[in-house]
Parts: C-alpha cells; structure tokens; sequence
C-alpha cells in the first residue's frame, strides 16, 4: 500500500504567472480521490508534480510505495511505438530500463554479433530475468488478452497506432491495475472508453486495493467511482485545492455552501470595517471639543489601522461564469427524415423521422457508425445508399469529436471571430469572455487544451445561426461547469438537437434514443441503455 501528498506546492508557468498557489492534500492508503476542476486549472501539472516530472517551486510532494502513471495522451498514440513500447512504457522503473537494455543489445546483435555483443545480450536478457522481466509478460498476456483479444506474443509487435483509443486505454489500464505499482495517477482514465469499458474501469476501482487519485469529467464515473473529491479551485495566487470527503453526490451543494462562507467573510469584514471608520470619524470629532477624548481618538485610529493591516479574507476562489445562448430558429415541422438509409459497411438499410426540437441521443458501440452518421447529415461525404434529407430552414451545425478543422489550425481565436462573426477586436473578445476564453484571444485554436477546443466550437456553432446541432461527443473534454452550461443551452435551444454520446449522465437529459448495433441494426429505444444485450428487452 503507498499514499500520495502535496504540502503547500506553489508552481508558476514559464511566464511568471502562477499556477498552483498553496496547494496541499493527502491522498491515504487504499483511497480512490478524483481530482476535478475547470479546464487550464492545474490539474495535469498536479499530477506531474506528484510523478516527479516537476519540480514545485515551492512547497512538497510525497510519495510512498511504487507509483505508476497514465499520461493524458494515452488514446491518442499515432507514433511508431508497438504494444510491448507502451507496455513498457508504464511499467516499474527497473523493468524499463532492463527493456532498454535488451532492446539495445539487440540492435548490437543485428549490426555487430561478435563475441562482446553476444556477451552483452546474455547480459541484459539475465538482467531483464533479475528486475522480473519475465514476470511481467505473464502479467501483459493477461492485459492483451482482456484488452485485444490477442495473447501477448502476437500482440507484442503490433503499432499502437492501429488500435483504437479505448483499446489503448483498456490496455495501459489493465497492466497498471494488475502491475505490483501500489500508487496509481491516472489521467482522464475514461476518455475514449465506452460506457461497457467505463463500467468496466468503475468495477475495477472499487476492487483494487492500490491508492488511485484520477482526473475526470465524466459525472457518472465521478459518483461511481470516488470516495473522495480533490477539487482545483482557480484564484488570484494560482488555483488551491480543497478536500471533499462525501464523494460527488453532495460535491455540488458542498462547494456551494464554501463559496457561501468566503462571502459571508467578506461581507462581516466589511461591517466590522464600516464600523471601525465610523468610531474613528466620530472619536476625532469628540477630540476636537475635548482634550480627554484624544486618547480614545488615538486608539480607535490605531485599532482601525492594525485591522485594515491584517487585511480583508482572503479572496475566494473565481468561479467560472459560462454562457452558452444556442438560440436555433423554427424549421419545419420534419428536421431529419432518412428513408432505408444505409452506411455502407457500417448499418444498414433504415428509416427515421426526426421532428423539430426533438433530442435524440445517438448510442451504440465504438465503430458503430455514428460519428459517419452525424457527419453525412452534415453534408460529409460518406458512402451510403437510400436517401436522407433536412427539412425546411434547417441550418445543421456539427461538432466533431476530433476538433479536426484544418481551416481553423494556426488561427488566433480573435482572428476567427473578427473575420467572421465580429466588427473588431472588442467584439471579439467579449464574446470569447462569454465561454471563459477571453485569455486565449491571441491564441491559436490548435494550441488550446482538449476542453478550450470543445467550447470555442460550440461559440462557432452558437454564432452561426444553426437550428439543428450534430454533436460528436460533445462533453468529452468539458469539464464539470462546461457539461452543465452545455446542458443549460440545450435545454433553451429552440432547435432539434442529435447527439452522439457515452456520457451517461449527458444522456439523461434526452428525450429520445436510437443504438446503432455491432450487428448494424438501427433501433429505438425508450430509455439510454448500454449493453446491447438488453436492447431488445428494453424496446
């Protein structure tokens, strides 16, 4: 067993400006904490700082037992690195440095093979047996067999870049849940997981017995999964961070109730202010009648000045202020009608009617078709047969799960406002303020985090007068304030909205629900359900 510790850790950016301001918590033996916080607060530099990777500028962080880490890139491998690269990648720190010694001694053998290569090969592969090696490809048999689907000796060699992002998850989270680490950092373990494998991760939380502090966004694997919330709270001296300890059913009333008492601070300083002035005004107009009250004048300033030196509380910290006005428009009473509709390779033939203001969420596996489905309904060029069409005044608009816009790549945000929907610059930037990106105006949109990505697409879509919106997992990268300020547009949206999602939570909030099956069967179903096993009980 090992635990995690931050005591007071300030951390600044390049710039000067800081970043982590006082931060300290623990993180005890056994415990599974989710770090939460806005987008850009500090969370992925936490974790860093807690892996060692760097170094706090002041303050400490401490960690017992062996400590192993899922990066945030993890999902997104596109690189030449193979499955046992990744494996490796995540292992204990002796196992990777006897993985690179067999790897170069093997290279030696290949351009060399004299006697002293021979030698240093015999070499590494006793020490690779030494650091337990051999131990650990039991152990990621096990992990591509559960995550592929293929033993570890076929697997070994294949390029991570062929496997999906959830296989890429499933399969770094299998070797650190099974690994002997007995502290784990994840971050954002659940992005491109599916809700089978994110119901899968939320079982394997609560069997480990190892110390797991998570970064998440997803609502539902939060309230599954932690015992605890570490919440990142963005202020004036960099972002701080308070403990939860009820779990993140009561996260909400109990932040609440903590920026309540930093006002109720506030405003009792300010009484107590108010009246010291007043006492001092009123003592220097009785010492001007009366020599006797020049004493009581003299202290009440003194008294005045020692609380105005002490300082006000301090300044809570800023909560985000996000305004979505997705506005829409009347269409016709059909938005989307497909008549035997077919992907080809993907789904097939079927008919659907999607009525004006209607919410449909879009369910099914990965690879089931649905992003190809929301991309041909906004007039991508997908292979298909049968027809499909939009009805009267409909203006799709669609939000795509990669952020891919070519057209936006290398392009300050102010730039494509100003040319687009903006007069000038202040335009532009009091509409970034809006969606809490008026510090990236300068910025370019490839440059932004996964989350600040996420909202200037939704201000695009909100700018371009859409009456029907095509959401590719819109909430994936949002994090808790952004999904609920989403949902809070949503619902005064006046326009039909289709959204592609495995966030159950989001799900909720839908009216209506079409799974797209591995079988490439098209169903609808009363209620968002997630296995398809239980489809066809549920229709």
């Amino acid at each position: 067993m090992g635990h995690l510790e931050a005591a007071h850790v300030d951390y600044y950016l390049p710039d000067g400006r800081p970043l982590l301001g006082d931060v300290s918590f623990r993180v005890g033996d056994g415990a599974v904490v989710a770090l939460v916080g806005p987008n850009g607060a500090g969370k992925t530099t936490l974790l860093r700082l807690l892996a060692g990777d760097l170094q706090p500028h002041q303050g400490t962080v401490a960690v017992s037992g062996g400590l192993g880490v899922m990066a945030q890139f993890v999902g997104s491998v596109r690189d030449e690195r193979t499955v046992r690269d990744l494996l490796v990648s995540v292992a204990p720190p002796r196992i990777r440095e006897a993985a690179a010694a067999v790897d170069a001694a093997e290279e030696l053998i290949m351009t060399v093979d004299d006697e002293a290569a021979q030698m240093k090969y015999a070499q590494a592969l006793s020490d690779w047996a030494e650091a337990h090696g051999y131990e650990a490809e039991t152990i990621w048999d096990v992990c591509t067999v559960a995550a592929l689907g293929v033993p570890y000796e076929k697997a070994q060699w294949r390029q991570v870049r062929t496997l999906s992002g959830g296989e890429q998850k499933r399969l770094v989270l299998e070797a650190l849940l099974r690994g002997p680490d007995e502290v784990l950092l994840l971050d954002e373990p659940d992005n491109y997981l599916d809700v089978p494998g994110k119901r899968w991760l939320e079982e394997r939380l609560h069997e480990t017995r190892k110390t797991v502090l998570f970064v998440s966004h997803d609502r539902e694997l939060l309230a599954r999964a932690a015992e605890k919330i570490v919440s990142v709270e963005p202020g004036p001296a960099g972002s701080d961070a308070w403990v939860h300890g009820g779990g993140f059913a009561t996260y909400h009333e109990a932040r609440q109730e903590r920026f309540a008492r930093y006002d109720e601070l506030k405003r009792r300083w300010e009484e107590k202010h108010a009246q010291l002035r007043k006492l001092v005004l009123d003592m220097q107009q009785y010492a001007a009648r009366s020599d006797e009250m020049a004493s009581r004048y003299k202290a009440a300033k003194t008294r005045l000045r020692k609380y105005e030196e002490a300082g006000p509380p301090p300044e809570p910290p800023r909560r985000q202020d996000i305004r979505m006005r997705l506005r829409g428009g009347r269409t016709g009473v059909r938005a989307v009608t497909c008549e035997n509709l077919e992907l080809t390779g993907l789904i097939k033939p079927f008919s659907l009617e999607v009525f004006f203001g209607e919410r449909v969420a879009v369910l099914g596996s990965n690879g089931s078709g649905k992003s190809h489905f929301l991309r041909l309904l906004a007039g991508g060029d997908v292979a298909h047969t049968g027809l499909w069409k939009t009805g009267a005044r409909v203006v799709p608009g669609h939000f795509a799960q990669t952020h891919a816009h070519p057209e936006l790549t290398g392009r300050p945000l102010v730039d494509i406002l100003w040319t687009t929907h903006a007069k000038n610059r202040g335009g532009a930037m009091a509409v970034l303020r809006r969606y809490e990106l008026e510090g990236h105006g300068d910025q370019p949109f490839d440059k932004l985090s996964g989350g600040q990505q996420a909202r200037f697409q939704i201000l695009l879509l909100e700018l371009a007068g859409t009456t029907a919106l095509l959401l590719d997992e819109p909430t994936d990268n949002l994090d808790l304030e952004s999904a609920e300020a989403l949902q809070d547009g949503l619902e005064a949206y006046e326009g039909t909205v289709l959204a592609v999602t495995h966030d159950r939570w989001f799900a909720k909030s839908f009216d209506r629900y079409l799974v797209f099956g591995s079988d490439g069967v098209v169903r609808e179903i009363p209620e968002p359900v997630w296995d398809e096993r239980r489809v066809a009980r549920s229709r």
